[in-house]
């Protein structure tokens, strides 16, 4: 069972304009048909018994933003939701038209004093729009469809600080997008296996019966004990890309003998089948052993081909991944935004919301000009997910996609 929280009940409306909202909730009938016509379109924004029938509640006005919304109640369980249009942000802190350039330069670890100094307010009202993202379910906010839910992920924890200690934070990836990002104190199997869990936790709760068919993950043994926990049956993929990192890191003095190893090793990764693959790796063992001489080196090469058995599984499953790269890519860009701001200096839940919130404003952040060049519409992480996006502009497509938290309900069958 999932305790609902603040902003479980609260459905977010994608409306033309201001003026088109204030028309249609002064007119039930007509009202009631444009929420039938969105239901049609999006129904995985709405709650489940939409279909079954819903009744005016009552009213919700906002003093501060000089706003009325209705309420409705389902007639299914009588539960009572409330209508935000998206053209206002959670908890009526601003318009989403004046909150969307200072969240969007957030993408790039603007601090929130600068914020203030060029869009006006205070450091800490934007401090707290942007940890107020990170409430919303990551997987349920950018995943609208259970079918779409990944069989094949990325997954790694990033070394960072909190009050000068080292701290982890275990992320999961797919397909471009930041699915789960969680805050743990140590790097034991139990406390990774705990951060995990909240993306487990969202994934299931828009399918239960989810369960990925392979994860890449680096060889810490805490990592993969972990994702076998969560998911027993889930096939383990071990990165190729970190076990020749270590190996270059074992010839430090060595760079043209490294430059030749580290080729025959890549070479190995390019072939065709496990077979070959074995066959290169051994190739490469041989070579290593008759040009180089450091141990340490030598000690690395044997490792690598001892856990062959762990990279030949992926030629199992055509579209596992091989290596970390993508999720090492997004940990990249954690890693540039905590260092703008010296790492974390609060409490572990503010950390929490902020990384869940860089991970949403990154699946959502519209991509530069030259990337969406060949495409008239908005492209971001989300849309190449889905297929489309409910707003032309990046917040109200987020704010839309987060409504009811994106806590969507467990399908069935």
């Amino acid at each position: 069972m999932v305790v609902s929280i603040r902003g479980d009940k609260s459905i977010c409306l994608p409306v033309s304009s201001e003026e088109q909202y204030r028309q249609l909730i002064a007119d039930n009938p007509n009202f009631r048909a444009y929420l039938l016509q969105v239901y049609t379109k999006y129904p995985e924004i709405f709650p489940t018994g939409m279909d079954e029938g819903f009744s005016f509640h009552d009213w919700v006005v906002s003093s501060k933003q000089e706003l009325s919304m209705r309420r409705i109640k389902l007639k299914t369980n009588q539960e009572v939701y409330q209508l935000r249009p998206d053209f206002i942000m959670p908890y009526m802190v601003g318009k989403t038209e004046e909150i969307d350039k200072p969240m969007y330069l957030r993408q790039f670890g603007v601090p929130f004093e600068a914020l203030a100094y060029v869009f006006g307010r205070n450091p800490m009202y934007w401090y707290r729009i942007y940890l107020s993202l990170g409430r919303a379910s990551i997987v349920g906010t950018t995943i609208k469809d259970r079918q779409k839910l990944p069989q094949h992920l990325v997954a790694d924890e990033k070394h960072t600080w909190l009050k000068g200690k080292r701290v982890y934070l275990p992320t999961t990836a797919a397909e471009g997008c930041i699915l789960g990002v969680a805050f743990s104190e140590s790097a034991s199997a139990e406390a990774l296996t705990k951060g995990y869990k909240e993306f487990q936790t969202e994934a299931r709760l828009l399918d239960p019966n989810y369960t990925p068919v392979t994860v890449n993950t680096d060889a810490w043994d805490g990592t993969k004990q972990a994702w076998l926990k969560l998911f027993p049956t889930v096939t383990l993929v071990l990165c190729f890309l970190h076990a020749v990192l270590k190996v270059q890191k074992g010839s430090p003095s060595y760079r043209n003998l490294r430059k030749k190893l580290k080729s025959k090793l890549w070479k190995a990764y390019k072939a065709a089948n496990a077979a070959e693959f074995l066959k290169g790796l051994r190739f490469a063992l041989i070579w290593s052993k008759k040009h180089i001489r450091r141990k340490r080196t030598l000690s690395k090469m044997r490792q690598l081909c001892r856990r062959a058995s762990q990279f030949t599984v992926a030629y199992q499953f055509p579209q596992a991944h091989r290596t970390s790269n993508m999720v090492d890519r997004l940990m990249n860009h954690q890693d540039r935004l905590l260092y703008t701001m010296q790492y974390f200096h609060g409490d572990k839940e503010s950390a929490r919301l902020y990384l869940r919130s860089m991970a949403l404003v990154w699946n959502f952040h519209p991509y530069g000009a030259r990337m969406r060049s060949n495409s008239p519409e908005q492209r971001s992480p989300f849309t190449d997910f889905n297929g489309f996006s409910y707003h032309h502009n990046w917040l109200h497509n987020l704010l839309i996609a987060s409504s009811m938290n994106g806590r969507q309900t467990p399908q069935s069958g």
